[in-house]
């Protein structure tokens, strides 16, 4: 894979972050009953930087969780025998019933990852309502699923890949495309 362009750098990720922060408060009206759940991997870090940024705006805590969706995948069977799916485990601090969940994930792309959130999510509990916040939108969905926020809208071919890397993770700040 040879990088085509940074598309993000740190700055213009911070700067999404925070314009989904106001608007997750509000089409919600404030951040009564909301749960972030981060989906592994850059998921999770994208929630609590969410939640950072929405505490600093509304003065109040917002409850933050972990989903790991590696049993809920479609595309297990494809695995070898050989090889065993590494589950991490879930981490929710709240009971999700009645409560408006909002999943958060680095790049939307088929909607299968979202769709195995959303299973994980239905077996943990029954929340009012499921939103999606996502970094980048590259398109090419297989299902009917769109994100209710959005850092960046990226159309991509099908040869290209969008590479998100978090100093938690990645030591590195930056949104990028590749050409396959």
């Amino acid at each position: 894979m040879t990088q085509k362009a940074v598309l993000l750098d740190e700055q213009a990720i911070r700067r999404a972050l925070t314009r989904i922060a106001h608007e997750v408060i509000e089409k919600n009206k404030g951040i009564e009953n909301i749960v972030l759940v981060g989906i592994k991997t850059r998921g999770i870090y994208i929630a609590k930087r969410l939640a950072e940024k929405i505490t600093e705006i509304e003065e109040k805590e917002i409850p933050v969780g972990e989903l790991d969706i590696t049993l809920y995948r479609d595309d297990l069977t494809k695995k070898t025998d050989d090889e065993e799916p590494l589950v991490k485990g879930s981490d929710i601090p709240c009971d999700i019933t009645n409560q408006k969940v909002i999943l958060v994930d680095d790049v939307l792309y088929t909607g299968r990852t979202v769709r195995a959130a959303m299973d994980a999510l239905m077996d943990i509990g029954r929340p009012a309502s499921i939103q999606l916040a996502v970094l980048v939108d590259r398109g090419h969905r297989e299902l009917p699923i769109r994100a209710d926020y959005v850092g960046k809208n990226i159309p991509t071919s099908s040869s290209e890949k969008i590479v998100v890397e978090l100093k938690e993770v990645d030591n590195i700040e930056q949104v990028s495309i590749f050409e396959k």
